[in-house]
């Protein structure tokens, strides 16, 4: 029997709706020490992402200035440790006015809870990317899979 998504996904996946503020995603990305996280309508349904990158993009605009690239947001920006809220009051009240539907990418690579795992590894690979989000038959939003998550298998190889 070959495994499919529902047998090696992460079920546990930190969400967003698009109405939640910037400054929030900001606090839960660096929190929970993660780089994105879909967005969600009111049905659980994938609408899109926001990612550290669109989280960035959207900071160095109200700062105004120049971002380099680094492995984590709290790398990146001031005031992002555990008093991070304790930062220039201006800055956090403009992050806090705008959302995640103003950053977002409105589109979200998925694939079904009852895809072959091989197809979850060629989806990666040929989007370029790290991880894919799993809905159900309902496109609902049920787990998440990355490409850690497809090594303990290549190691089975072996």
């Amino acid at each position: 029997m070959s495994l499919i998504a529902r047998d090696v996904m992460t079920s546990s996946v930190v969400s967003v709706g698009p109405d939640t503020p910037l400054a929030d995603v900001y606090r839960l990305l660096v929190e929970e020490q993660i780089h994105g996280a879909p967005v969600v309508d009111d049905a659980d349904q994938v609408i899109g992402v926001v990612t550290s990158s669109d989280l960035l993009r959207a900071i160095d605009d109200e700062r105004d200035t120049a971002v380099a690239a680094s492995d984590y947001l709290r790398d990146l920006i001031e005031f992002s440790g555990p008093d991070w809220a304790s930062g220039v009051t201006d800055f956090q009240d403009r992050l806090a006015s705008r959302t995640v539907a103003d950053v977002m990418t409105p589109t979200a690579l998925t694939v079904r809870d009852d895809a072959r795992v091989a197809e979850v590894a060629r989806t990666l690979r040929q989007h370029g990317v790290h991880r894919v989000w799993v809905v159900d038959q309902g496109d609902r939003l049920c787990g998440v899979i990355s490409a850690f998550d497809l090594l303990p298998l290549v190691e089975k190889l072996d």
